[in-house]
């Protein structure tokens, strides 16, 4: 298991466009990908997971990925989250 913890930099937080491209990159890899935030672990592969997350900008998650490819998973998300999720 890979972690890594990254800050949120869209300026509406992980609303439904940017939770659907999180989702959307994470459906890319086989493994198991999630995110912890505050005391909450939320499922990155699920839409309604991440919105139920109420992350908002500013906010740090940590994401955990798990798997056969889980290095290129945990690089994938973070350069998808860095470059502000299509926003």
């Amino acid at each position: 298991m890979v972690s890594q913890k990254v800050i949120i930099k869209n300026p509406t937080g992980l609303h439904l466009r940017p939770a659907g491209i999180l989702c959307k990159e994470a459906m890319q890899y086989k493994s198991l990908i999630t995110f912890k935030f505050r005391e909450n672990t939320a499922n990155a592969k699920s839409v309604l997971s991440v919105l139920g997350a109420c992350v908002k900008c500013g906010d740090e998650i940590e994401l955990f990925c798990e798997g056969e490819d889980e290095d290129l998973a945990l690089k994938g998300l973070v350069g998808a989250i860095d470059a502000g999720l299509g926003e």
